[in-house]
């Protein structure tokens, strides 16, 4: 006899409905410690695509801002998450390729929300000669360590996630999708 059976065809269509919701629970909810392993298992499965691409954290990332010579931080996210929310100084992937002769020479950051796109970018700048790193984690992850974020040279507290499954930004910022 299955469960349905044993408890009857209506309560067990009921409790299939509350298994099911709560395996599709909204990342959002969960406690900041396991957004922040969740993060690391996303970045960690995305990193198979590119294994040599140097990374980056965003804590030695947020030292290196305040240093003497700055990297150069790449947003290769759309025109509509860039529109949300970017990290303080960062200029889009288009920018960066029209600046390319101004900018050789100097480090190079590149980010998106949690770091496929942005370490597939990377690798392609590393096999052309730049010193480039990805940032581990990306923007969600720079909201774990209470990192600034900017629309328009004013502060915000939201970020572009690009959909419900990177949803993992930490408490006191919005995601937006």
């Amino acid at each position: 006899m299955d469960a349905v059976t044993a408890v009857g065809p209506a309560t067990g269509l009921l409790l299939l409905a509350v298994v099911t919701v709560g395996a599709c629970q909204d990342p959002g909810a969960l406690p900041s410690s396991a957004k922040q392993a969740r993060i690391d298992e996303l970045y960690e499965g995305y990193k198979k695509k590119f294994p040599d691409v140097p990374e980056i954290t965003v804590e030695t990332l947020k030292e290196r801002l305040d240093g003497p010579e700055p990297p150069v931080i790449v947003d290769v996210r759309d025109d509509d998450e860039r529109a949300v929310s970017i990290i303080p100084g960062a200029i889009s992937q288009p920018e960066f390729e029209a600046r390319r002769e101004d900018l050789e020479g100097r480090q190079v950051v590149t980010y998106c929300t949690i770091g496929y796109r942005s370490g597939l970018y990377t690798r392609k700048l590393v096999d052309e000669g730049w010193k480039a790193s990805n940032l581990r984690g990306s923007i969600v992850a720079w909201t774990h360590i209470g990192g600034d974020l900017e629309k328009g040279g004013a502060p915000t507290r939201r970020v572009h996630v690009y959909g419900r499954k990177w949803n993992l930004v930490a408490p006191g910022y919005e995601a937006v999708w």
